[in-house]
C-alpha cells in the first residue's frame, strides 16, 4: 500500500515538475528535448524566461491584481460566513431555519446565471471592471457555501461550553471571539484554503469583470497565449508562478484543513 501510495503521488507530482523544469529552459531546448532532458543536462537550467515574463509591467501589475482579489475576497468571506455560521448555529431569531435553508439552496444556483443580471448592476453602481467588482461576485457566490460549512461545525461545539462562557459574563461578541473562533479554527482554516484556491485560479469571473487595469493574473497568461499563441517558454514560468502560490498556501495551514476536512468524521 505504502509503494502504491508513493507511485500514485509521484504521478501526480509529474506534470509540476515538468512543468518546473521547462520554464527554466531556453526556448530552443524546449523544442529540441523532453523537460526530463535537464536531469542529464542541467547546463540548461536558465532564469531568462522568468526575467523576460517578469519585464513586462502587465505581468507584473496582474499578479498585483490577484493578490487584490483574492485576499479581500478570501478574508471577507471566511469573516462573514463565521458570523453567520454561529448566528444560525446558536442564535434564536424568526424564522432561522427557512433562511438557512435559502441559504442551503444557493448552493445549487450556477454562476453562469448571474454574470449578466451582476454585469448590468455593476455597471449602474459604476463598479464594473473594476477590482472592487471581481471581489463582490466571489464573496457573494462565497458565503452559502461558507455559512453551510461552518454552522454545521459550529452546531457540533457542547451547548455546556458556551452556557458556562455566559455565566462568566462573556456577552455574543465575546463568546465568538474567544470560544467559537478558536474550537473553529480548522474549519475555517479550510473555508480560507478553498476559498483562496477558487478565487485564485478563477478565470471566467475575471474575464467578464475585469479590464485592462484590474485583470488578474490567470487573464494576463490568456492574454499571453493568444499574443505569443504556443510559446512554452513565456507561458511556462507564468503559469507556475500562477500556481506556487496557492501550494504554499496549501502546504502551510496543511494541518489545519486535514483537522477540518475530519472534523465531524468521527465522535
Amino acid at each position: 500500500m505504502r509503494v502504491f501510495l508513493i507511485l500514485v503521488a509521484l504521478l501526480w507530482v509529474t506534470p509540476t515538475i515538468g512543468l518546473l523544469a521547462s520554464s527554466f529552459r531556453d526556448p530552443t531546448d524546449i523544442a529540441a528535448s523532453g523537460w526530463w532532458d535537464v536531469f542529464s543536462k542541467p547546463s540548461q537550467l536558465t532564469t531568462e524566461s522568468y526575467s523576460t515574463l517578469l519585464g513586462k509591467e502587465e505581468i507584473t501589475d496582474s499578479l498585483l491584481n490577484t493578490v487584490y482579489i483574492t485576499v479581500p475576497a478570501t478574508v471577507l468571506v471566511v469573516v462573514i460566513g463565521a458570523m453567520a455560521g454561529y448566528a444560525f448555529a446558536w442564535m434564536d431569531f424568526k424564522g432561522r431555519d427557512w433562511w438557512f435553508v435559502a441559504v442551503v439552496a444557493l448552493l445549487v444556483v450556477p454562476i453562469q446565471i448571474a454574470l449578466i443580471p451582476l454585469a448590468d448592476l455593476f455597471g449602474d453602481l459604476g463598479i464594473f471592471g473594476s477590482v472592487i467588482g471581481v471581489v463582490l461576485f466571489h464573496v457573494g457566490f462565497g458565503l452559502p457555501f461558507a455559512i453551510f460549512l461552518l454552522r454545521n461545525f459550529f452546531a457540533e461545539i457542547p451547548r455546556e461550553l458556551l452556557e458556562a462562557a455566559r455565566l462568566d459574563g462573556a456577552g455574543e461578541v465575546r463568546l465568538f471571539a474567544t470560544v467559537i473562533m478558536p474550537l473553529g479554527a480548522p474549519a475555517i482554516a479550510s473555508l480560507g484554503i478553498f476559498q483562496f484556491l477558487w478565487v485564485w485560479n478563477d478565470m471566467l469571473v475575471a474575464l467578464i469583470f475585469s479590464d485592462s487595469g484590474s485583470r488578474p493574473l490567470t487573464v494576463a497568461l490568456t492574454e499571453q497565449t493568444r499574443q505569443f499563441s504556443g510559446n512554452i517558454e513565456t507561458l511556462a514560468p507564468g503559469a507556475f508562478i500562477s500556481m506556487v502560490i496557492p501550494l504554499a498556501v496549501f502546504f502551510a495551514f496543511q494541518r489545519q484543513f486535514v483537522s477540518g476536512v475530519m472534523a465531524g468524521a468521527v465522535k
